[in-house]
This record gives C-alpha cells, structure tokens and sequence, in this order.
C-alpha cells in the first residue's frame, strides 16, 4: 500500500431522486483506444489533447471523493484503459482501498490488447475480475469489426488473464448479419475457458461509419430476445439471481455451468434499477448513458485542494439524475440517441 494512502473519512451516501443509491463508479480513464469498432466509433476519429485528460492524480482524487461518498465499486473504462500512460499506477493506489474496507471491488473493461503485459500487474494491485470486449472468433471478422484489432493478440492476453486467476466475463455486441451466426460457438467456447459470457444489443450513440455491411445502427441492431430464442433451442438456460453491480440480467448454461448474462438497453431497458454514473477523462460526470446532461467535476477539482467544493458538485449532480434513458433505434429514426461516442463514457 503506498504510505500517503490514507483511510477515508466516510459520509452521507449519494441517493438521486428516486432513491436508489449510486455505490457504481464507471471512470474513463482516456477516450484513447487502439481498436476503431464499428458500433462504437469512426475509423477517422478525433482524440481530445493531453491538456484536456486530468492526471493521474486527478482521477485518483475523483475516485477517492466518490468512494467516500458511498461508491463501493470502480470499473475503469475507456477507450482502452491499458493504452493510458500510468493506469497500472492509478489501479495500484485505488486497490489500497480495498485493503483499508472502502472499496468492495475494482474491475476494468478491455479489449483485451494489452493484457498479456498487464494481467499479472492487475492481480497484484487488487483487480480480480476483468470484462473484455470480444464479438467474433473469426480473425479476419475480428480484424473488420475491430479494424485495427489482431484476434490472436487479445486470446493470448485472455489466456494470461487465465494464468494469474483473473476471472474472465466476455462482453459480445450482437450485430446483425456479422456475428449472429457465431452464438452457439461463443457459448461453447466460454464455457470450455471457464469465461461467462453477456450478449449486449447495440447502443446508440454517437456517429459511425459504414462498414462490414452496416450503414447506421437500425442494421447493425440484433434485439438479444432473438438471440435468447436461439440459444434455448441449443442449451438448457436456468434463470438465476446472480449480479454483479452492473445491468446485465444472467443465466447459468446447465450444459457447461458458466453464466450467461444478457444487457438490453433497447428491448427491455435496465433503468429501474440503476445505481451507476460514469466520470470521463476530462472529469464531465454523466448521470446517464443515454442521456446529455452532465455535470462538470474539473473545476471544483482544480479550484481548491479541499475536497468541499468537489463533493457538493457531486452531490448536486446526483440530484439530476434522471429516471432511465431513451434508447431507440428504427427507421424512421437514425440518428444516434446522444452525439458523444461509446469511448467518451466507456459504456
């Protein structure tokens, strides 16, 4: 644990308006990625300048304001999170919490190209659970999806992951017409890994190009009932209770015994019961995925080395949090939802 790291001063926790308490923190630490997938951003894509990212130690802060507000759970998002210069850094002094009782859990969502450097590092700065973003086992599929992706790269990473005894959750966008033929190989081949697995619908957000026979999101969109009706003429699915803190619904596959989880923002929304707000890397907090309005955390931040200001913009934040989002994808209607992209908000 480094010295400076000190137990933290607990306070009234954070509950929005219609009382369900934010203990789930999501932080993109960088809208940077090495990857450019195809619903998630432009091939062309314009990054912020460095002057605009708050430091290392910035973020550190954040966090640390929202763990003593009541956040008892971080994920540290993108882009890609590995790409940023010093996260291992970042990740190491947030895992003392959980050694000093503050913290219950921090995990990080990845595409999985950096993982055989930093799976080890991970382990020992506290992370036990990693989400990697993986939708096909085809690699020339893998590299249109992704790109600039190389399949190969993210299952050597995957089997690092394995080796330090990291759990492993495979998120998997369906996409129409790209992967949809490739559920049942993905149940198989999670459930020989030892990985669950979570289907996600495609979200709306931001502008993409077209590619792989995608022109907008109304083609790319698969609703994951069709993909539930597919697996249940395959595998025996038993519903179960598990969760994770995040919004996917999930069942165990009777077959291999990993669970599978299913996120469906558009045909059965999981606002009810939200707990989450993301912090991007510029400090902008939003209460919502999928909605703009946003708080600005970087000027209480770099106003005052007190913590007052910070806290009472959080505070204020969190009474603007809306009920859910608005989510629609169809064809009278395809312009995204909100205009920032997936790896602003990492998800």
């Amino acid at each position: 644990m480094p010295d400076d790291v000190r137990p933290l001063e607990q306070t009234a926790p954070l509950i929005d308006p219609f009382a369900r308490a934010i203990t789930y923190l999501r932080v993109s630490v960088t809208d940077r990625c090495d990857f450019r997938c195809v619903y998630c951003m432009a091939e062309d894509m314009t990054f912020l300048p460095k002057s605009e990212v708050l430091s290392i130690e910035e973020l550190e802060r954040l966090c640390r304001a929202f763990v003593r507000l009541g956040v008892r759970k971080l994920r540290l998002t993108g882009g890609e999170p590995l790409v940023r210069r010093g996260v291992i850094t970042l990740i190491e002094r947030l895992g003392s919490l959980i050694n000093l009782g503050h913290l219950d859990e921090l995990t990080l969502t990845t595409n999985g190209s950096q993982l055989a450097r930093h799976s080890d590092a991970l382990f020992k700065a506290g992370v036990r659970r990693v989400n990697v973003s993986l939708d096909t086992l085809d690699p020339d599929k893998f590299t249109a999806i992704t790109r600039w992706g190389n399949l190969g790269k993210v299952l050597e990473g995957l089997a690092a992951a394995k080796a330090v005894g990291l759990a492993v959750k495979i998120n998997f966008v369906a996409l129409k017409g790209v992967n949809e033929d490739e559920i049942h190989q993905l149940v198989e081949w999670a459930g020989t890994e030892g990985f669950d697995l979570t289907f996600i619908e495609v979200m709306p957000l931001g502008e993409i190009s077209a590619d792989v026979g995608t022109a907008n999101r109304v083609n790319q969109f698969f609703p994951l009932s069709m993909v539930r009706a597919k697996l249940k003429e395959r595998w025996a699915l038993e519903e179960t209770n598990h969760a994770t803190g995040g919004p996917a619904r999930y069942w165990t596959v009777q077959e291999t015994g990993q669970r599978l989880g299913f996120i469906t923002p558009l045909t059965h929304n999981f606002c009810e019961a939200c707990n989450r707000v993301r912090l991007t890397c510029t400090g902008t907090l939003y209460m919502c995925l999928g909605q703009e309005d946003a708080s600005d955390l970087r000027a209480p931040l770099q106003t005052s080395e007190d913590d007052s200001l910070l806290d009472e913009a959080i505070r204020e934040a969190i009474t603007r949090k809306p009920k859910g989002h608005d989510f629609i994808i169809d064809r009278r209607r395809t312009a995204p939802a909100v205009d920032r992209h997936m790896s602003v908000t990492g998800g």
